[in-house]
């Protein structure tokens, strides 16, 4: 297993994170997972052997029984704290009340009290805004995971699923009030959906923060149970939760140009799915859930699956995605300039 850098802060994580999604099945999660404690514990168990050092989860999954399952893992499992890296969210509906969601302060302070209670810890290390609240004003936001990083109850703060314009408001905000900083950006990106490529990546890489990837299989779209030569597994996530959106044509191009290079390797089409998100100089940690122990066992083996240069060139080339203002703009221009990198004096 290897180690990145977390944003611009001294913590290094896995570069394989341990999504908990499919851990309790309550509510509209049971589509996605139904694992009892027990078999949750197996899985955490075996992510740990395997060196991940970092589980992803939120107060929204399962009702709040995914937290409560991963937090009794890890009593049960008698895991030293400073060994685990802990990621929970804040933000969707977790009541029937007009402030049981959002990123306002008071859901954000209510929201905290109730993960570590879940959870059964006394701080988390990092706790993300799990999407866009176009209410809240960003200051009210970043001040409040400012003041949990101040009282011990967060070390670091991220976001998830917003726009790139919006979290470089964030990031310069804080950095002029001396308030804790994203360090990181949970985000949808898979070889079949590069969407973050136009604007989100390169604004992580010029402000130095970094990005978990959520759903790099397409919601199992790209696990080689779908598409050209694909025998369908029965009871597989996507066939009874067709998210996130794809387009499945460019997918199913994706899909034999992968499996193809999965022969040469004597791998699985996830396992190059993963390996190709991998290699992605912006991408910090990749999240993965599973099922089961094998399936867990097989995305881990992405990690030794080294894609030559000509099959990452391949598999960008079939990705591709298509021309956009101003990104065509950008090409026609940029002729020549081309960027140095930047060294410090």
């Amino acid at each position: 297993m290897r180690y990145r850098q977390l944003g611009r802060t001294g913590l290094y994580v896995s570069e394989i994170c341990l999504g908990t999604m499919t851990f309790g099945g309550q509510g509209m999660w049971k589509a996605i997972g139904q694992l009892d404690q027990e078999n949750s514990e197996e899985l955490v168990r075996r992510s740990l052997e395997a060196g991940i050092n970092f589980i992803d989860t939120a107060d929204v999954y399962s009702e709040g029984r995914s937290e409560q399952i991963l937090g009794q893992a890890l009593k049960n499992l008698k895991v030293k704290r400073s060994d685990v890296v802990i990621a929970t969210k804040v933000y969707g509906s977790t009541g029937s009340g007009p402030n049981d969601r959002g990123a306002s302060r008071g859901h954000i302070m209510d929201g905290i009290k109730r993960s570590l209670e879940r959870l059964g810890l006394d701080y988390v290390d990092l706790y993300q805004i799990h999407g866009n609240d176009a209410v809240t004003p960003v200051e009210e936001t970043v001040r409040a995971l400012d003041d949990l990083v101040r009282e011990g109850l967060v070390r670091y703060v991220g976001c998830s699923n917003w726009a790139a314009w919006k979290m470089m408001k964030a990031v310069g905000l804080a950095e002029h009030r001396g308030w804790a900083r994203f360090e990181t950006v949970q985000a949808y990106y898979s070889i079949a959906g590069r969407d973050l490529e136009r604007e989100i990546a390169p604004m992580m890489q010029s402000e130095g923060v970094g990005c978990l990837v959520w759903s790099p299989l397409a919601g199992g779209l790209l696990s080689g149970k779908f598409g050209p030569g694909a025998k369908e597994e029965e009871g597989a996530r996507r066939a009874a939760f067709d998210f996130p959106p794809v387009d499945k044509d460019r997918a199913w191009a994706c899909v034999a140009a992968m499996r193809e290079i999965a022969e040469a390797h004597g791998a699985t089409v996830a396992r190059v799915a993963l390996a190709w998100v991998l290699s992605k100089p912006f991408v910090t940690s990749v999240i993965i859930g599973a099922k089961r122990v094998d399936q867990l066992e097989d995305n881990l083996a992405a990690t030794a699956l080294t894609l030559t240069a000509e099959e990452i060139t391949k598999l960008d080339e079939v990705s591709k995605l298509p021309r956009e203002y101003p990104g065509w703009m950008f090409e026609t221009q940029g002729a020549g300039r081309v960027p140095q990198p930047f060294q410090k004096k």
